[in-house]
């Protein structure tokens, strides 16, 4: 008997369960969309893009790259901005669409993850090519959406 009713029990558990409507997520999307451009990912970015280069002057050729460990963990730490921001753009909220935007916000976080590799590897190459395809991403959504992003609120 008890078995029968402890059956019933987990029967019931379970097909309550697989009936309830899953809970919204908890994440509210507090700055804009531009803010988050303005005062997290471009800074972020900037950090990569100027991270590595060469500079020629009449003086002579400067290569600029990290030289320190502090200097690579703030290429790293750029880079996961870049990553996570990518994320950030998707939340309800900040979305544009479930196509292009998806799109770019999703190839930011595969590049993202690609700088944060190469600055794991301290590979000067590597940062420097993942920061002109970081680059290109940001070029090509703002050409696309830039006027919609212009006083844009969460909503």
């Amino acid at each position: 008997m008890r078995r029968a009713v402890l059956s019933c029990i987990v029967a019931a558990m379970v097909g309550s369960c697989a009936n309830a409507t899953p809970a919204a997520t908890p994440f509210k999307a507090v700055a804009s969309t531009g803010v988050l451009m303005n005062a997290i990912l471009e800074p972020a970015a900037e950090i990569i893009w100027a991270s590595v280069g060469t500079v020629v002057t009449a003086d002579g050729i400067e290569e600029i790259e990290p030289r320190t460990d502090d200097e690579w963990t703030a290429v790293r730490n750029a880079a996961m901005v870049v990553t996570e921001s990518g994320n950030l753009l998707m939340m309800e909220g900040r979305a544009r669409d479930t196509e292009d935007w998806t799109t770019f916000s999703e190839a930011l976080v595969e590049i993202g993850a690609r700088a944060v590799e190469a600055a794991e590897d301290q590979d000067t190459d590597a940062v420097f090519q993942v920061g002109g395809d970081i680059y290109n991403i940001c070029a090509g959504c703002h050409q696309q959406y830039v006027e919609s992003m212009q006083n844009a609120r969460p909503q």
